[in-house]
């Protein structure tokens, strides 16, 4: 379904006197099937949100090609079965539009009729755990979880194929986190999608994700299958599985809840 092959992307230098700009990814390779979930991992400064504007269409590679059903991502044929839901959900909804005006600016996009609009919003709210007493709130009334919930909804509103998940759940307390990543799974069997999951957070990865996919200084550090982390080759990798694994034993020492939500999660 997705194909990225061999992309590279590199940013101009700083000043007049930089002779050559700076390589954020090299020789990106892999496929996304259709209904699996690729979680990319990596710390900060790693490349991998890069990588996630470039599946968007957002920015386009310097080599390499990105191609969706066939299709090049770059063009707008390619893009539109592929939504987006970003870490920052207070910038990601208007600040003057209501709930029902962010839902409803994509459905008149792709063609929705007015008649309908009103019905497809009440039963997207409804997807994501929101009764339609939210369609006349605005952003700043409602509460994190609420507005990552409603950005969801806006995601999955035209159907899409794919979705790219850049740091969705980081910014949200660890309670609200679980909850938004039970409703993804939720609505992952709903609609058949795919997910690309950026994070760093290699705990809510292998919750959600068929996948993981190891990302260092712009280049694919390895590839692996959620179920055989045990096995993973790249010392970078095993680093950060063994740091995610010593968070999880902090967490659990410091909450009393921490063993249930560590054995849901791994």
């Amino acid at each position: 379904m997705l194909t990225v092959d061999q992309v590279e992307k590199s940013y101009g230098g700083a000043g007049r006197l930089s002779r050559r700009g700076k390589k954020v990814l090299q020789n990106i390779s892999f496929v996304v099937e259709e209904d699996e979930v690729l979680g990319i991992i990596g710390e900060s400064g790693s490349g991998k949100s890069t990588l996630g504007r470039l599946l968007l269409g957002i920015e386009k590679p310097d080599k390499g090609t990105l191609h969706f059903d066939d299709r090049d991502i770059a063009a707008r044929a390619g893009r539109r079965r592929i939504s987006a839901v970003f870490q920052d959900y207070t910038s990601s909804i208007h600040p003057y539009y209501t709930v029902e005006k962010a839902l409803a600016e994509p459905l008149k996009l792709y063609g929705w009729k007015d008649g309908d609009i009103g019905l497809r919003i009440d039963f997207l709210l409804r997807q994501v755990g929101l009764d339609s007493s939210y369609r006349s709130k605005y952003p700043h009334e409602l509460s994190g979880g609420e507005a990552q919930r409603v950005c969801i909804a806006r995601a999955i509103s035209t159907e899409p194929k794919c979705i790219v998940l850049d740091e969705a759940v980081s910014s949200l307390d660890a309670s609200v986190q679980f909850q938004v990543l039970e409703l993804l799974k939720e609505l992952k069997a709903s609609y058949g999608i795919s997910y690309i999951f950026i994070t760093h957070d290699i705990q809510a990865a292998v919750y959600l994700c068929d996948r993981l996919m190891f990302i260092r200084s712009g280049q694919i550090e390895e590839i692996v299958s959620a179920r055989q982390l045990t096995e993973v080759r790249s010392e970078y990798a095993a680093a950060m599985l063994d740091m995610a694994l010593r968070l999880a034993g902090q967490g659990e020492a410091s909450s009393a809840g921490g063993e249930q939500r560590k054995e849901r999660i791994w």
